[in-house]
């Protein structure tokens, strides 16, 4: 007991050394600093709002641009938890073949990185949901869960994305092609309800639109999720961890022989 209580103080350390160090690299030199997690988002809403609410205003219940700020936030902090996760361990390679080191820190820390930034956007959404007078409900509550749900799952994509990509690096650029598509292929600044049927139900394939529901029911409509939305969204994030985590298991002995 007392050596893994000793291990994990380990980890932890080196995991909180991380996530602090990358903080501090991304808004160094940075006369804004840390609110570019409250502008950046807010910004992009305003832009993205300009272009699409002319077209798909009509087709979205409430606000448009709190619609899709909250699907535009959420999609972000799994496309940059997963791209971040992609490289960790070859951008390690240095710290991994000096020291003897628990490998899954790395893209790890990268999710938590972006959880961090995320938690810091919410700011963003906030303001804009104070702007367009949207009432919050008890709902709210249920988006630690809903964020627990996507964790998982950007976890899990990101130790297979990191596993994969030491081996194969021209992963790292289709990763980025598709992230451009699947942001298109999530409604995050259109509704479902233009579809047409057979997308639909290609739709429901397509993890990040129940995260997106989830997100909007709780925060934008006080609807309580039912007990198959949690059931999906858990189910898609403990897959999707599962998987990750065995592959990167076995191939975590071969990555110092490839970085």
């Amino acid at each position: 007991m007392s050596v893994a209580k000793t291990q994990f103080k380990r980890d932890w350390f080196i995991l909180t050394s991380l996530v602090s160090k990358d903080f501090k690299l991304k808004y160094r030199r940075s006369v804004l600093g840390v609110l570019w997690s409250v502008l950046n988002p807010l910004l992009m809403m305003i832009v993205l709002s300009a272009v699409f609410s002319v077209v798909f205003r009509g087709s979205v219940d409430g606000p448009f641009p709190v619609y899709l700020i909250l699907g535009m936030t959420l999609f972000t902090f799994m496309s940059d938890a997963t791209s971040g996760a992609m490289g960790s361990i070859i951008d390690s390679a240095p710290l991994i073949k000096k020291i003897r080191i628990n490998k899954m820190l790395f893209p790890l820390e990268k999710v938590l990185f972006a959880l961090l930034n995320y938690a810091i956007s919410l700011i963003a959404v906030a303001l804009v949901m104070l702007f367009f007078q949207v009432a919050p409900t008890i709902n709210l509550l249920l988006v630690p869960v809903l964020l627990a749900y996507l964790f998982m799952f950007s976890l899990g994509l990101g130790l297979l994305l990191s596993s994969l990509s030491v081996f194969f690096r021209d992963i790292m650029h289709l990763w980025g092609v598709i992230l451009t598509a699947w942001t298109y292929a999530t409604p995050l600044f259109y509704s479902v309800d233009i579809l047409p049927d057979w997308m639909v139900s290609v739709m429901q394939f397509n993890p990040m639109y129940y995260y997106v529901t989830y997100f909007r029911d709780v925060a934008m409509y006080g609807i309580t999720p039912s007990l198959m939305q949690n059931i999906i969204c858990f189910g898609c994030g403990a897959i999707a961890l599962v998987i990750g985590a065995l592959v990167f298991r076995k191939q975590q002995k071969k990555f110092i022989l490839y970085v």
